[in-house]
């Protein structure tokens, strides 16, 4: 598909529900155009009939009459071209409306691979600057390219009708300025790509260092920031200012080629009136028209401006558009009849890189606990994201109460697959609000239970408003420990009869982590649970324990059976063990697991 035919489908997307405001602005400015078009003319009529020739002698003597018809017309014109915006705002807003929630709706959808390899200020820019630059082009200058056409015509017409000659002079000029416009529109059109990415990459600064505000003021680095951020800006400046220059440039030729066009006009028809080829009406009406031409044709440079501008950003939307949503398996088929868990020969590579996962093979017996163990990049939180499908398989199979998980349904899989992260993430909302979200239906009773049970209802509670508290951006204003726990509360008043914890208990001290696992043990006795962890401690309770080693199967077995064995486990437990003995030695205390 061409790329024009691809922009007017989406022109014509995106206007749906809103063409018939688009089609009235239409016929309202042409209506306007041609009010304007009738002054002069009315001018030339005054000047030539009434006060030339004087054939009408009751207007000679009630000029006030044509002045009437001047401001009548005006008022016509005011109130069509009232018209002409009121419809312009309604179909703009309606059209970007239509688009933002388009690409808001298909980002959702989109892969994570997709997210891993876009930044999130390039994503904010393209759904929010892009559209807006959009919008301004199609409801704003492609009306303008619109009237310009018609007002030329009708212009022109009028033009030839009162001297062909002087008509054809004026002709001359158009496609001069046309094809100077048109050099100008393939000059800047790749110097706006590039400053609309520098905008992207300035937008994307500024979103990592807001979000990571905390990091910064930790690690001190306020003046690297600061840096990072003036080296942005300054290369944005200066493809401004290149663009500046361009445009500037491209006026100050088009005023004189404009001036020499209105200069020819008047010294040509000031010789064709004396000569008798025109009367001074018709000389004052064709200057008029003459103007009214100049400016509209003269301004063609600039919508072939903004055309270049809206061309980038149809571009860069479409980009997001054609990205390949998450597919849809699984759509009506029946549900598994249970939660056992079978990875076969599993293997798995990031963007055909070295492999993460290598002939992963386990499986996890319905209502059972399993536990993984491995060192920073061995693929534990890989499996889970294929579990999930956030990342989609490509050798080997996974199944869930033995059915492959492509042929269900994404909505069926994350519903029933309750996830808490390492790093949770929680939203500028209430506490409240946030257990809530995988429930919005929870009463505060439930929600309540959830929290008790991932230890973290008497901390809310101890906060002046409780679960009325109104968490920071990216849950700032809770500690991380406290964070976890509200992203386990979350998980839990899902009610999934998978639940796997992704390292959710990282940022909680031993003791909590033993009394949250107590309660989960009461309250998820029917799960079938997966425990990601570094610590010995939270995995010993498992029914079976996979330890993997650079992406492979390294031991499995029970914690009994592992620490019988020389190997990763057993150096992990013995480390961590000692650990502990020196902590309770000094009046602390361990833990069993669950």
């Amino acid at each position: 598909m061409s790329q024009k035919y691809r922009k007017t489908e989406l022109i014509l997307r995106y206007f749906h529900g809103s063409k018939r405001y688009f089609l009235c602005a239409v016929a309202a400015s042409f209506v306007t155009t041609a009010l304007n078009a009738l002054t002069p003319q009315i001018f030339r009529f005054s000047i030539d009939e009434v006060l030339g020739k004087n054939r009408y002698p009751y207007l000679s003597e009630h000029l006030w009459i044509l002045a009437l018809a001047i401001v009548a017309v005006a008022v016509l014109s005011g109130i069509f071209m009232f018209v002409t915006r009121a419809c312009t705002a309604r179909a703009g807003e309606d059209f970007a409306k239509n688009m933002r929630d388009d690409l808001f709706s298909h980002v959702q959808r989109l892969p994570m691979g997709w997210h891993d390899k876009n930044q999130t200020g390039d994503i904010i820019q393209r759904c929010t600057s892009d559209v807006e630059v959009i919008r301004n082009f199609v409801v704003t200058q492609l009306l303008e390219v619109f009237r310009t056409a018609f007002l030329v015509g009708i212009s022109f017409t009028i033009m030839v009708s009162m001297n062909p000659k002087l008509a054809f002079v004026v002709l001359l000029f158009v496609p001069v300025i046309v094809l100077y416009s048109a050099v100008f529109y393939r000059l800047i059109a790749r110097r706006f790509t590039d400053a609309d990415e520098a905008e992207g990459e300035l937008s994307t600064v500024v979103q990592e260092n807001a979000t990571g505000v905390r990091v910064v003021r930790a690690f001190g680095r306020e003046q690297f920031e600061m840096d990072r951020f003036q080296e942005k800006n300054e290369a944005f400046a200066r493809l401004w200012i290149r663009l500046g220059t361009l445009s500037g440039l491209y006026w100050g030729v088009g005023d004189l080629i404009t001036g020499l066009q209105v200069a020819a006009v008047v010294v040509l028809g000031a010789i064709e009136t004396v000569h008798g080829n025109m009367t001074v009406g018709e000389f004052v009406a064709f200057a008029s028209y003459n103007t009214v031409l100049v400016w509209p044709v003269r301004g063609l440079g600039r919508i072939l401006s903004d055309m270049s501008k809206a061309g980038v950003s149809f571009a860069r939307v479409d980009y997001i558009i054609r990205g390949e949503e998450e597919p849809c398996d699984g759509a009506g088929q029946p549900a598994p009849s249970g939660t056992d868990i079978v990875f076969s020969h599993v293997s798995f590579a990031y963007d055909q890189g070295k492999k993460v996962l290598d002939d992963v093979s386990f499986t996890i017996p319905q209502g059972k606990t399993f536990g993984i163990l491995g060192g920073t990049g061995s693929g534990k939180s890989t499996i889970v994201q294929l579990l999930t499908r956030l990342y989609e398989l490509e050798d080997g199979e996974i199944s869930i109460g033995g059915t492959d998980i492509r042929k269900l349904s994404l909505s069926w899989l994350r519903r029933n697959v309750g996830l808490v992260l390492q790093e949770p993430f929680l939203y500028s909302r209430t506490i409240r609000e946030n257990i809530a979200v995988s429930s919005p239906d929870a009463s505060m009773e439930e929600i309540r239970r959830a929290a008790k049970t991932a230890c973290v209802d008497d901390a809310v509670m101890d906060f002046t408003d409780g679960y009325e508290t109104l968490v920071g951006e990216r849950g700032v204003t809770l500690s991380g420990g406290q964070r976890q726990r509200v992203a386990i509360a979350r998980m839990l008043l899902q009610k999934t009869p998978i639940m796997v914890f992704d390292d959710s208990l990282s940022a909680v001290d031993s003791r909590t982590d033993h009394e949250i696992r107590q309660a989960l043990k009461e309250r998820m006795k029917e799960a079938t649970v997966i425990l990601i962890s570094h610590r010995i401690t939270t995995l010993m309770g498992a029914d079976q324990i996979l330890v993997l080693n650079q992406g492979r199967v390294e031991q499995i077995g029970t914690h009994l059976k592992l620490i019988e064995e020389e190997g990763i486990y057993r150096q992990i437990y013995d480390i961590q063990m000692r650990r502990d003995d020196r902590h309770q030695a000094k009046g602390g205390g361990a833990y069993g697991g669950i």
